[in-house]
């Protein structure tokens, strides 16, 4: 088990909290209300990842009296090949970000089902 996992579990001060039906349905309103700036990250990142290709290709055009090998070089090499892997890099952030606060907002969802669904469990369980 990785250290950082003891430590959550072995931390006194940690709280241990229920989730509550309106932590639940925030998440789903997180969803909901970023979906369209998720999609825009991924669509970014996708953009971005054609662009660095075409970008390549251009830069290698302009070194066409060069050998291939050559002309890739001066490609990888060049600020604007560069800066278009900056923007790639930024996109991949960006992107990430909202596929890990998702996974994030989906897991809190689950687990408020899931400690709802035991609830209920321990309800009928006791009638």
């Amino acid at each position: 088990m990785p250290a950082h996992s003891a430590n959550l579990r072995d931390n006194p001060h940690r709280e241990h909290r229920m989730i509550t039906q309106q932590m639940a349905e925030d998440a789903v309103d997180w969803l909901r209300d970023n979906a369209r700036v998720m999609a825009q990250a991924r669509a970014e990142r996708l953009y971005l990842e054609q662009y660095i290709k075409t970008t390549k290709a251009t830069i290698m055009v302009e070194h066409q009296g060069s050998s291939v090998a050559a002309a890739e070089t001066a490609a990888l090499a060049s600020p604007r090949y560069m800066s278009v892997l900056q923007a790639y890099k930024a996109a991949i952030e960006q992107d990430e970000y909202y596929r890990f606060m998702a996974a994030a907002a989906e897991a809190k969802i689950e687990a408020w089902r899931s400690q709802e669904s035991t609830r209920r469990a321990e309800s009928k369980a006791t009638a």
